[in-house]
Order: C-alpha cells, then sequence, then structure tokens
C-alpha cells in the first residue's frame, strides 16, 4: 500500500493572501468571514513575507485595546508571525503534520522556487489521511 499523500494532493491552491500594510480589523473579517485559522502574509510581488493566525489576530487586538482602546489603529505586520515554516508540494503530508505538531503551528505556506503556490492546513492534512484510511480498508476488504 503506497504512503500517504504528498502535500501536493491536498494543498489548497491559490490560498486567499494578506497584505502587511492591512489593518488587522479587515484581516480578523476576512479570517471569520472565510472560516480560516489564519493567512499567508506576502508583499505587493507575492513573496511571503509572514504568517498570521487567529492567535496573532487575538494578541493584536487585545493589545490594541489594552493600549489605545482602538484595534483600527493595529496593522497585520505589527502583530503576524515573521518566521515562516513552509512546505514544498513533494514533501509528504506525514512529514509536514510532525512539522506542525512540533512548532504548534496549524498551517504551511507552499512553496515553490521560493514563490507562494499553496497552502496546507491541519484539515487539510486530516482529511487526506482520512481518505488514505477509508481506501486501505476499502482494498483489504476486496
Amino acid at each position: 500500500m503506497p504512503q500517504p499523500t504528498t502535500v501536493n494532493d491536498c494543498m489548497r491552491r491559490q490560498p486567499l493572501t494578506i497584505r502587511p500594510q492591512t489593518n488587522l480589523v479587515q484581516a480578523v473579517n476576512l479570517i471569520v468571514e472565510h472560516r480560516l485559522t489564519g493567512l499567508t502574509v506576502t508583499d505587493e510581488s507575492g513573496e511571503v513575507q509572514g504568517v498570521l493566525s487567529e492567535i496573532d489576530c487575538l494578541r493584536g487586538i487585545l493589545a490594541s485595546i489594552y493600549n489605545d482602546g482602538d484595534p483600527e489603529h493595529a496593522l497585520v505586520s505589527e502583530v503576524m508571525t515573521r518566521t515562516v515554516n513552509s512546505c514544498s508540494a513533494g514533501d509528504s503530508i506525514v512529514e509536514v503534520a510532525q512539522a506542525m505538531l512540533d512548532t504548534r503551528q496549524r498551517r504551511r505556506p507552499v512553496l515553490a522556487d521560493g514563490r507562494l503556490v499553496g497552502q496546507v492546513s491541519c484539515r487539510n492534512i486530516l482529511w487526506a489521511l482520512m481518505e488514505h484510511s477509508r481506501r486501505k480498508l476499502q482494498d483489504q476488504r476486496k
């Protein structure tokens, strides 16, 4: 039986991205509206600058409320995580899943030649692993 799939088989292609200079409230609205756990932050040329998680947003909104009372003044660049743990489309989802557990990060930008080509989340990997298990079980029943 082949190993579970690669990132290419379960990643979201053309993920929503956000710019560092975007207002944090707008970013939160985008995350909530699209039911995402976070966004990849890119500059005008599409180069990855960081990631913005729900936790980053929560930290930024609370800090803004405590400091000046107005979250409208916070920018994505002020709260995003700049250390980017990325992966490639050909990486094993098992290895990427383990890396997510090790770093406690729920998503990875997928890069090819330094450019963003997709994003993979824990949810994508869970789906792929469950599909693999279902197929394996079906094959055993035959």
